[in-house]
């Protein structure tokens, strides 16, 4: 077990557990609040996220910080991570062998961070964080309890740059998520 943060990003710095190692610029170990109550885990990083190092940067990441807004959550306040740290080749999914190597990873970024909420940010979080059995469409926006952590399943945000029908449920799942850290 990490102590803290620092200690387990320094531990995989020069990580080369995958072939994801090969192409990219950064690690994106994630970012935010040790200490926060609502954790997001998306897919993994994208260009802009690879080139600056930090995850949901890009143009999905502004929408999400523009969803932020609007719904009372701060981002420095929140936690943001990755399923997986590297970057896929043209933002494929990430394969099998490459979300296993990066699982402890984001293990123990939970473990140190202890967050109540972890919001999941598409098919990708929530089957690898949940199950296989889970499918977005149907759990997105429907609490799931595990181990004391309580789980929001919704759109990943890239997903509402594909369709804007689905900022509004996004939104409505968001607020679902500050009303439950408000309430204890």
């Amino acid at each position: 077990m990490y102590e803290n943060l620092e200690e387990l990003e320094n531990s995989f710095k020069d990580c080369k557990k995958c072939k994801l190692c090969n192409a990219r610029q950064n690690i994106v170990f994630g970012v935010g609040n040790p200490n926060a109550d609502i954790m997001f885990i998306g897919e993994g990083p994208g260009g802009d996220e690879d080139k600056q190092g930090e995850p949901f940067i890009g143009k999905a990441g502004q929408l999400m910080n523009k969803a932020f807004d609007i719904v009372g959550i701060k981002r420095e306040e929140v936690y943001i991570a990755n399923i997986v740290k590297c970057r896929p080749p043209n933002n494929r999914d990430p394969e099998e062998d490459e979300i296993q190597a990066c699982m402890d990873y984001l293990r123990n970024q939970v473990m140190i961070i202890k967050p109540k909420i972890i919001v999941l940010l598409g098919r990708i979080a929530l089957q690898n964080i949940l199950g296989r059995e889970y499918k977005i469409t149907a759990s997105r926006g429907k609490w799931v309890e595990k181990k004391g952590i309580m789980y929001m399943p919704t759109w990943h945000p890239a997903a509402l740059l594909r369709d804007e029908t689905k900022k509004i449920e996004f939104l409505n799942d968001l607020k679902q998520v500050v009303e439950r850290n408000s309430n204890g």
